[in-house]
């Protein structure tokens, strides 16, 4: 079971080699000699042999040409194994027999793609293996496909369900506190109900901050359903969106605390049509809103400084020799980023409020978003001067005023 030396092609990555599988040696040595020319050959003299190559280099094989007549085991029977193991891989069966039955039996039952005569014929089955290891390749290709979107769909979901968690459980809070300050009714009361106040307003505010929290995760659950639903009947492709629109939205949809609304300001000039999903977005810009006002939360600006969160609209190169792209800028005045911190946040799961819930995830999340829709993330910070995060969309459409790209 070893590839013809003399002649073997460089082998690609992914499945690429023709595994053949008969009991006559010399029937193995002369298909390599033959085709190995063209192709990567792996042979193998009989089904248990096979077996244990697809065990250990499975991953190699694109296409499987078994004879079917083996001793003790048979082709087919082969065939039925590797269609059920290794489903990527193309099934060929060669007989020297004109045994219709058979050849009915593995159509049939889907464990055989095209069935060829002995002795050979060298052009037809040259043509029959290309076009068995294109389709193995195509169907290679579209399981990694499939295998990608499920990983991000898991992510995906997984970071949803934290965000959603976040403000939920904030509204708990404040349900238990009410809950805990209720009072009983005086006797001869009716219709009325006594929640005893720490101090004037208090119960007023946590009532508006459960409500904004509230419409903040009823907005996220809403617009992931809504892909959802727009995935089951077919309608996958991105709709048109303005990136001022998503700014628009998040402004008005983020549950800021009281007073943290002023902090926000937008520049929505240089405007542009976005690629993408729109919940994606979505949700990376309301991380990256998250993470500026934790941050000024935690250490406000210096002096008389307020505190300061703008997402702008820019076009903005992403290197020096790069020509200028569409782009959403999220800039805070907060403490900054530690140089050893900001070299680790869009390559692996960094945060510095692990004790407060953060998972770390949040840019990772956002990179992972923007390399979807081929893009990029760059973060720019210095220590006590804020910091700065930039969302390139090379492919995204609508251009800026000449003035704005001057000044960009």
């Amino acid at each position: 079971m070893t590839p013809d030396a003399a002649a073997t092609p460089t082998s690609p990555a992914g499945p690429h080699a023709i595994l053949m599988v008969d009991d006559e040696a010399h029937a193995c040595k002369w298909f390599a000699r033959l085709y190995g020319n063209e192709f990567m050959v792996l042979t193998a003299g009989s089904v248990d042999e096979a077996l244990a190559l697809l065990a250990d280099r499975g991953q190699e094989v694109a296409v499987l040409l078994t004879d079917y007549a083996m001793p003790e085991r048979d082709g087919v029977s082969l065939l039925s194994a590797v269609r059920r193991d290794h489903p990527h891989i193309a099934r060929l069966l060669v007989s020297a027999y004109a045994d219709k039955d058979m050849a009915l039996s593995a159509v049939n039952q889907g464990q055989v793609e095209a069935i060829l005569e002995k002795p050979l014929d060298e052009a037809l089955t040259r043509q029959t293996l290309r076009a068995a290891l294109a389709g193995s390749q195509e169907r290679g290709r579209q399981q990694a496909l499939l295998q990608r979107r499920e990983t991000a769909l898991r992510e995906t979901l997984g970071f949803l369900a934290h965000e959603v968690t976040s403000p939920l459980a904030t509204v708990r809070g404040y349900l238990s506190a009410m809950r805990d300050r209720h009072r009983d009714v005086p006797d001869g009361e009716t219709g009325v109900a006594y929640i005893a106040q720490q101090k004037p307003g208090d119960v007023l505010f946590m009532i508006e901050a459960a409500q904004r929290r509230a419409d903040y995760a009823q907005s996220l659950v809403s617009t992931f359903v809504q892909s959802a639903r727009d995935a089951s009947l077919g309608r996958t492709g991105a709709t048109s969106l303005r990136a001022s629109e998503l700014v628009q939205a998040v402004q008005q949809e983020y549950p800021f605390e009281a007073g943290e609304g002023s902090w926000f300001s937008t520049d929505l000039a240089a405007d542009f049509t976005l690629p993408g999903r729109r919940d994606l977005l979505y949700l990376v810009l309301c991380t990256l809103l998250k993470n500026a006002l934790l941050a000024l939360r935690a250490q406000p600006p210096a002096g008389l400084q307020p505190p300061m969160v703008q997402m702008a609209l820019v076009r903005a190169a992403p290197t020096p020799d790069a020509p200028a792209q569409a782009a959403i800028r999220v800039r805070d005045n907060g403490p900054g980023i530690a140089p050893g911190l900001l070299a680790r946040l869009t390559h692996e799961p960094v945060t510095t409020r692990a004790g407060s819930g953060g998972s770390g995830m949040g840019l990772l999340f956002c990179q992972r978003v923007m390399a979807g829709v081929g893009g990029r993330i760059a973060v720019r910070s210095e220590p006590g001067e804020g910091a700065e995060v930039t969302l390139y969309f090379p492919s995204a459409q609508g251009a800026a005023p000449q003035a704005n790209q001057e000044s960009a």
